[in-house]
């Protein structure tokens, strides 16, 4: 924690980060003596260690047996934080003492972090109510699940740049697509992202594990937890997004008829989603047919075209306005119809509704197993540039 409670701005006097710190901690003690009852203490003792923010006492009245728990409060815990920062902290604790126990407090925490806190034995609390401690003396296990996402009052660094947005989508795309290493300027030159930009989600990437560099080089990238992270920060079908109809002869004969229209029609639409999946896997026979159509087209033409009827249920065909002409990239035309690439029906099928998220797990195990049949090599020129 910082060392002096408040400064000064045109506004008058603001909140430090001392100040947020200890009520954050203050909010942690009251949200764990609730989740343990009123049978239990929870008291704050003096903190003998400036390695840690607070030092908890833990008890049932009436049992001499109690646990300490020194607490780590942090507005925020990328996965880094936890390997680079926690997991030397922990290590040095137990040989110290193995019955004393780490407890991480924050705001709220991703399920990677959570994930990697629980591999790791530390115990952690977030204000949505994720929480995970185990104490063996005296017996105490507490697993509650809060939020999944990250709600709006939670903290984030002005610096950071999340994966939501179609730039970051970009970039996802890129760095799945083709193997490493990589340099940021190369990143910034094929998807035209500025160069800051591409630098600012590449140092948010590296704090969440998903890439390693080396120097300047990015030297690994975890692309299916990627596609992932990707995944979880969007929505396939957002309202306004997306228009449902009906396919009066059914879909398989809908998908006959679209190499028979003229060649702007042609190349606008491209599968994706459940159909898109089932080129290389088969959770389920069938699903939605779900086309993105191309800022060019307008959907209500293309409905048209395609002999669609609008309906409010029951749709077994959505049109789906291109959010970016990158979905399009490395996408392949199989009998005159053009399906996006694995990665990004991968994406979409994890983003999306039902039995959808279910069919992109399925297609990461087959794009893990089977990389030469979707990867682009180093040398690969990519079939068409990037479209505004």
């Amino acid at each position: 924690m910082s060392n002096f409670a408040w400064w000064a701005c045109d506004d008058g006097l603001v909140e430090s980060p001392l100040i947020r710190e200890a009520h954050l901690l203050e909010q942690g003690i009251q949200a764990l003596s609730g989740l343990l009852g009123p049978e239990w203490q929870v008291t704050q003792r003096p903190n003998k260690s400036k390695a840690f923010d607070a030092a908890l006492e833990v008890r049932a009245e009436g049992d001499s047996t109690f646990t300490q728990l020194l607490v780590e409060v942090t507005r925020a815990v990328p996965p880094r934080f936890v390997m680079e920062r926690l997991v030397p902290k922990v290590e040095l604790l137990r040989e110290v003492n193995h019955y004393t126990n780490l407890l991480v407090i924050a705001p709220w925490i991703s399920s990677q972090a959570r994930e990697l806190l629980r591999q790791t034995g530390i115990a952690y609390l977030d204000l949505t109510g994720n929480v995970d401690i185990r104490v063996p003396r005296p017996a105490i296990i507490i697993h509650t699940v809060g939020a999944e996402k990250a709600p709006r009052s939670a903290p984030r660094e002005a610096s950071r740049t999340t994966l939501a947005g179609a730039k970051a989508g970009r970039l996802v795309r890129l760095l799945a697509d083709v193997p490493p290493p990589h340099r940021a300027t190369d990143l910034h030159r094929v998807s035209t992202l500025s160069l800051p930009y591409v630098s600012r989600l590449l140092d948010t990437l590296e704090d969440q594990l998903l890439i390693r560099r080396e120097g300047r080089t990015i030297a690994n990238v975890d692309w299916a937890q990627l596609l992932r992270a990707r995944a979880h920060e969007t929505s396939l079908l957002t309202p306004g997004s997306y228009q449902g109809f009906l396919a009066p002869n059914g879909v398989p004969a809908l998908l006959r008829g679209i190499p028979n229209l003229s060649m702007e029609y042609v190349d606008g639409l491209s599968v994706t989603g459940s159909y898109a999946a089932q080129r290389y896997v088969q959770v389920a026979v069938g699903g939605q047919l779900m086309l993105y159509v191309g800022p060019w087209l307008n959907i209500d033409d293309v409905a048209d075209e395609l002999g669609l009827l609008p309906v409010t249920e029951g749709a077994d065909v959505l049109l789906l306005s291109e959010p970016d002409s990158f979905v399009r990239r490395r996408s392949e035309f199989v009998d005159g119809v053009q399906y996006v690439a694995p990665s990004q029906a991968a994406l979409d099928c994890l983003a999306g509704p039902g039995r959808m998220p279910a069919e992109g797990e399925a297609l990461l195990d087959f794009m893990e197993a089977c990389p030469q049949e979707w990867r682009a090599s180093k040398n690969e020129v990519w079939a068409r540039p990037v479209q505004h």
